[in-house]
């Protein structure tokens, strides 16, 4: 991921799109000027929260044609080290069915706005929830794209995902192990799915993010690359 200056073709606000437990939840929607009949993505943010940084990449990813609605799981937390980010992701994972329903409402959001196909993007514990996304709505989400997230192994769940899948990995990661995404490679394989999955050699978690350690700049590209033609393809 990159952060730089806004794109001129896109048009970006803080808005509300979801109520959970009680409290108002307000996303980054970002639309192309040029394009009205845009197809629409749900983005889902690293377990640093809704940053500046998944901000900038909701703008270049509606500069390239779609309306992006940059979601906050953390319903307006966010975190700058890791210790902090640790505790507001595992302060999130502990009540799921609240994610869940901000996920589904943020799709109630999308369909509201006209949206006819909607794709879902998530990096790291974004990635993650990307695959929770088609879980929870298979008949909703038309493509999935999952940048080195936690994945599902079970086929009884994974025999309800429909859509095209993405997903992107690097071989160094300790925390998503190549093994485990190896077996959900395999057991997509045997459901028969619509799934493209990279192994970035030589790379660890968050080869993508630009401000971390482990940004790689050749892997980042080639998978933004990727996921550009993956959403062309199926949106």
């Amino acid at each position: 991921m990159s952060e730089g200056e806004k794109p001129a073709n896109v048009t970006g606000a803080d808005v509300k799109y979801a109520t959970v437990d009680g409290t108002d939840v307000s996303g980054y929607y970002v639309t192309p000027t040029d394009k009205a009949d845009a197809p629409s993505v749900i983005m889902i943010h690293e377990w640093w929260g809704l940053n500046d940084n998944i901000k900038a990449m909701a703008d270049k990813l509606a500069a390239q044609g779609y309306n992006v609605l940059a979601v906050d799981l953390y319903r307006g937390t966010s975190a700058t080290t890791p210790d902090d980010a640790m505790k507001t992701m595992q302060a999130a994972m502990a009540k799921p069915e609240l994610i869940q329903d901000n996920l589904k409402q943020s799709i109630a959001f999308l369909e509201s706005k006209g949206a006819t196909k909607i794709g879902v993007i998530g990096w790291c514990f974004g990635g993650g929830w990307s695959l929770q996304t088609g879980l929870i709505a298979p008949d909703k989400i038309n493509a999935m794209v999952i940048y080195y997230g936690r994945v599902e192994t079970d086929k009884t769940k994974l025999a309800a995902l429909k859509m095209p899948i993405l997903g992107l990995f690097a071989a160094e990661d300790k925390g998503i192990p190549v093994a485990g995404v190896k077996e959900f490679e395999s057991a997509l394989v045997d459901l028969g799915a619509n799934a493209e999955i990279k192994i970035y050699p030589g790379v660890d978690h968050a080869f993508a993010n630009p401000s971390g350690n482990n940004y790689s700049e050749e892997a980042a590209q080639d998978a933004w690359k990727k996921t550009l033609a993956f959403f062309q393809s199926n949106l």
